[in-house]
């Protein structure tokens, strides 16, 4: 049996005979990418079944939802979302829900592995675009900036350092190990490290300098005005920051580290792939000389 706020169906189904509900509020599909992003899922006065299920009227194809993961009730003074006893829980937030909780505009609902955005107010119309745009420029699931982003960053401020005659600096980083953390706790794990691994990364980062998530588990530090023995030493903040952190996961601890490479605007990156790819090959050094560490 589906639970419901109080226990029943008595409000969704008040919220029908008033005609109440927020029938600006929807939902819009963030992440994982893939031809469901940015899709938007109107909630309108009643329940709104979310899950794996085919009678998901919000369908996350994945197995780390449940068939009937969460409902949406859609009441006269707003929507609330309450868990169904799923096996991995839904969040707002990246906190466990526990009961009816009230969403408010902007939160952040994760089923399983799937990520929505809720969206509630006047202006619903420009908020949903202007979510759209940051999909087009932030990676949905660490909130940093994405590869696209990244490569349009690397061009200007390459053309900028040529005509000052400024040093900018790129550090190459990823997890390491990242498979045997998915293997071991399994990708909900994966996605909270990467999760935390961004917002502890981003009080590290200066306002000038931009921290992106380049795919997968890999992510670039981009540095303008920035030597390589200046970049060194702020990649190595970097670094012990991460191998210091405790990352823990349903009650257990997962061991993260890093490792980065490091390389400098010049004549042989002089362009984003070629500064992308020097620093993509010393990260290869770092790891081959052992992981945890950083290379230039």
């Amino acid at each position: 049996m589906v639970e419901t706020l109080n226990g029943d169906t008595w409000v969704g189904q008040k919220a029908l005979l008033l005609g109440g509900g927020n029938l600006e509020a929807c939902l819009v599909h963030i992440y994982p990418s893939g031809p469901d992003m940015g899709r938007r899922y109107p909630l309108r006065p009643g329940r709104t079944l979310v899950g794996r299920g085919e009678s998901a009227a919000v369908r996350v194809q994945d197995n780390s939802a449940s068939r009937v993961h969460a409902v949406v009730e859609s009441t006269p003074d707003g929507c609330y979302v309450i868990d169904q006893k799923s096996v991995n829980g839904t969040h707002v937030n990246d906190t466990p829900t526990a009961g009816a909780h009230r969403l408010a505009d902007g939160d952040y609902l994760r089923i399983g592995n799937a990520i929505f955005r809720y969206l509630e107010g006047g202006n619903i119309e420009a908020e949903y675009h202007e979510e759209i745009y940051r999909l087009t420029v932030l990676d949905g699931l660490t909130g940093l900036h994405n590869r696209r982003f990244l490569t349009e960053y690397l061009d200007r401020e390459l053309s900028r350092a040529e005509r000052h005659a400024r040093p900018l600096a790129l550090a190459m980083f990823d997890i390491d190990r990242f498979k045997g953390i998915n293997d071991g706790f399994g990708h909900l794990a994966g996605d909270m490290v990467l999760r935390e691994l961004s917002a502890l990364l981003r009080p590290v980062v200066r306002k000038d300098e931009l921290l992106a998530r380049y795919g997968g588990e890999e992510f670039a530090m981009a540095l303008p005005e920035t030597t390589t023995e200046q970049a060194v030493a702020a990649c190595e903040r970097l670094r012990r920051t991460v191998a210091e952190h405790t990352f823990e996961y349903d009650g257990k601890t997962i061991p993260v580290t890093v490792s980065i490479g490091v390389a400098t605007n010049g004549q042989e990156a002089d362009t984003p792939e070629r500064l992308i790819r020097a620093a993509d090959t010393k990260l290869y050094k770092a790891k081959g000389a052992g992981r945890n560490r950083v290379a230039h």
